[in-house]
């Protein structure tokens, strides 16, 4: 489903700056806006993510002072810039206005210093420790300017008499209406707001609300900008259409490319956490789209860097190092959304690699070498002939992601070292760049050719399991370890084997030996795992595949982790269903579904379902404690399904589902139209594991409830469902909401009658 858009929105991002003290390749000659910033890549921090609507001077002063005391500005991150919220907003008529019609700073969150404004009070407080300040605006002029007929400074003309009556975006205030550009004042209007900004110290502007329709406002501030005389970058948001790239490169230094990376998804309105996998893999495809239109002058801006608090980013560690590759490779402004205050070491560390930030300040768009699925192969070259290249996993599970050096648009070469810019640990290759990538995760490489096949570095190799895509309906579980030479040289004395944990079984349990695996070559063995039986729905074992072998650099050895899963047969009276991948477990009363699925709503419908033929009907109560869910997406769903044909994913109408969400609470979405497509959606509360679900249906009219004690009910909605036949199918359910991700919903105790 695609999220609605909820209240407040818009995060700031830019893109200028050096690296203090990094030896980053030459970066290729400016095209873009050339207004003396924007060079490279901006690194900062912004107040958004983290702060939201309560920005304040101790609270701006507090971050800037961080960014220096953790080093981070030593290391570029230099900018420190105010979102929205810093201006006065009385209500839905806009922003109050000075006598010139510009806005006025909330003096109760920046108070002034005698004359001198509160924003520029707290510009001069982040001068002073050596770093840049940012500001935001939106396009247009406040209804209170032209309710006033507030005069233009340094002219004979009015707010009236250049404002249109077409509503301006200002997402959390309102209240701006349209500038005529071909009236005389409307280009002095933004000029004398220009001066303003620069006489306060601004050196980076954000334009949020901007679409194809403000173009010309982007050319007035480009143009005010310039004329103050001060080096202000200016930064456009959000979700700009691509068609239009070229304006936006002409006249900014950076460029929002998408919506909000925030998921909005905290309880209780907390900026935690700050962001969800699914923000940082849909922007995949906007690097790949847009990569023709980034360098020098001006970037493309995925949004902010949402790296820094541990748990609290709402990223595992490896979706973390994800994020930071994919924005280094597409050499995008790198804007912090953490609370700089409370930073996680192990961030810090990820924030301040040199070597990644090297990558991110060549000001070089990588392309998009290949996408296969949960796969992504991201590369570019340098100009000293090296390679970066990033293979991405957006898949859960561990997978291989390998390309080939002529792929990568490397020169022949009889061997290439392989530097990990996460690990700092080397290895050579004889043509084929490959890695074992964690789920959600990703191995970042800078290749270099070699004149001659490498007698010191190791070997690169790969160590494999598969065949677990899905739980197996059965005990023993047949796998298959596989282990591939990469390097250039053949290797000797290579062993395979396979651990699992006391009470499991391995065949065969003695080592596998091979004599010699030649560079490029592939050995494999099957093995079969006894999964010890447990109380749930799926029995589970954790085994470790280790690989040892003789290279010209010594002995070495490799493991990889795996998990063997085995569902319980599910049975009578209960059917199983998948439009995904999908597996089914039951043990009792208990039932469970592990799923991928990228959502069940509008024209996708992917998930798995255990469920009862023709069992729901007029009068009918269908009831389920939903006991646990993964966390793959603030909008995974688990829960109840009703439609006229469960097996028919693409088109049955008669739909409806109530489902725990771990981001966007208990949610009643149904089909409202006949089609077989969800299309309505009613969610309440924030949504906890264990929880009761209840659906009653009279007549076409269902309604969903939840209870935490299985004895006081609350309502979510109650709604009608066309085409409801008169006897449905009716069960549990699971989708992911994240391609390539597998999440698990565990069930009990579901009635239907």
């Amino acid at each position: 489903m695609k999220r609605p858009v909820r209240g407040l929105l818009a995060a700031l991002t830019g893109g200028l700056l050096a690296v203090a003290g990094l030896s980053v390749t030459a970066a290729p000659a400016a095209h873009a806006e050339d207004n003396g910033v924007g060079a490279k890549p901006l690194l900062g921090w912004s107040s958004w993510s983290f702060v939201r609507s309560h920005p304040t001077a101790a609270v701006i002063e507090a971050q800037a002072k961080a960014l220096k005391t953790s080093g981070l500005a030593n290391d570029g991150y230099v900018y420190a810039n105010v979102d929205d919220f810093w201006y006065h907003c009385p209500g839905s008529q806009g922003p109050d206005v000075d006598q010139y019609g510009r806005w006025v700073t909330d003096e109760t969150k920046f108070p002034p210093r005698g004359d001198e404004n509160g924003i520029q009070v707290v510009a001069d407080y982040v001068h002073s420790l050596g770093l840049k300040f940012g500001l935001y605006v939106t396009p247009g002029i406040s209804k209170q300017a032209v309710a006033q007929n507030t005069p233009i400074k340094g002219t004979s003309y009015h707010a009236d008499d250049i404002a249109t009556t077409t509503g301006e975006a200002n997402y959390n205030c309102g209240g701006m209406v349209g500038i005529d550009y071909s009236k005389p004042g409307a280009q002095d209007f933004v000029n004398s707001w220009a001066d303003q900004f620069a006489g306060w110290g601004i050196d980076y502007l954000k334009i949020d609300g901007v679409g194809t329709p403000d173009q010309q406002d982007v050319q007035a501030w480009s143009d005010a900008l310039r004329k103050t005389g001060r080096p202000i970058h200016l930064e456009l948001s959000n979700n700009l259409d691509i068609n239009n790239a070229a304006t936006w490169k002409k006249l900014a230094n950076g460029w929002r490319t998408g919506g909000d990376i925030e998921c909005y998804c905290g309880a209780n309105g907390s900026s935690y956490p700050l962001t969800s996998w699914s923000s940082i893999s849909s922007r995949f495809d906007q690097v790949a789209a847009w990569a023709p239109y980034g360098g020098p002058g001006g970037y493309n801006d995925y949004d902010s860097l949402e790296v820094g608090n541990g748990a609290n980013d709402g990223l595992t560690p490896d979706e973390r190092k994800t994020q930071m590759s994919l924005w280094s490779l597409a050499a995008a402004p790198l804007t912090l959304g953490t609370d700089l205050t409370h930073l996680d070491p192990a961030d810090l560390a990820l924030l301040k690699n040199r070597d990644v930030l090297g990558v991110d300040q060549d000001g070089i768009d990588a392309k998009r070498i290949s996408s296969d699925g949960a796969a992504q192969v991201f590369a570019k070259t340098e100009p000293n002939g090296d390679t970066v290249v990033g293979l991405f996993n957006t898949g859960s599970a561990p997978k291989l992601v390998s390309a080939a050096a002529p792929a990568l648009g490397l020169p022949a070469a009889p061997d290439y070292s392989l530097t990990d810019l996460w690990t700092h640990q080397a290895t050579e290759s004889a043509g084929t760049v490959a890695s074992v990538v964690p789920g959600h995760g990703v191995a970042l490489y800078r290749i270099t050719p070699l004149k001659k096949a490498s007698a010191t570095l190791p070997p690169s190799t790969a160590l494999t399991v598969g065949g677990l895509d899905a739980p197996t309906q059965s005990s023993p579980v047949p796998l298959t370890e596989t282990f591939t030479d990469y390097g250039a040289n053949t290797l000797k004395n290579v062993t395979l084997t396979l651990g699992a944990p006391k009470g499991a079984g391995v065949t065969p349990a003695a080592p596998v030996r091979f004599g010699s695996v030649p560079s490029g070559g592939t050995v494999e063995y099957p093995f079969t795992v006894t999964v010890p039986a447990g109380p749930g729905p799926f029995d589970t074992a954790a085994v470790t595949a280790k690989v040892t072998y003789t290279s010209r650099s010594g002995s070495e050895q490799a493991t990889a982790g795996a998990t063997v899963d085995a569902a319980k047969p599910v049975g009578s009276p209960y059917k199983t269903f998948a439009s995904t991948t999908a597996g089914f477990g039951r043990s009792g009363t208990q039932l469970g579904i592990r799923a991928q699925g990228s959502d069940v709503y509008g024209s996708t419908n992917e998930y798995g379902a255990i469920y009862q033929p023709g069992a729901e009907h007029d009068g009918s109560t269908t009831v389920v404690k939903v006991t646990a869910q993964t966390n793959t997406d603030p909008w995974a769903k688990a829960g109840i399904m009703v439609r006229n044909d469960i097996t028919n994913a693409s088109g049955s109408p008669g739909f409806l589902i109530l489902a725990v969400t771990p981001g966007n609470g208990y949610a009643l979405q149904w089909d409202s139209h006949g089609n077989g497509q969800l299309d309505s959606n009613q969610s309440r509360d924030q949504a906890v594991t264990p929880v009761w679900l209840k659906l009653v249906r009279n007549g076409t009219t269902f309604t969903g409830s939840y209870s935490t004690d299985d004895s006081t009910w609350t309502q979510v909605g109650s709604v009608s469902v066309p085409q409801a036949a008169a006897t449905q199918d009716v069960g549990v359910f699971a989708t992911a909401h994240s391609a390539g991700s597998t999440g698990e919903a565990d069930f009990d105790s579901f009635t239907t009658s």
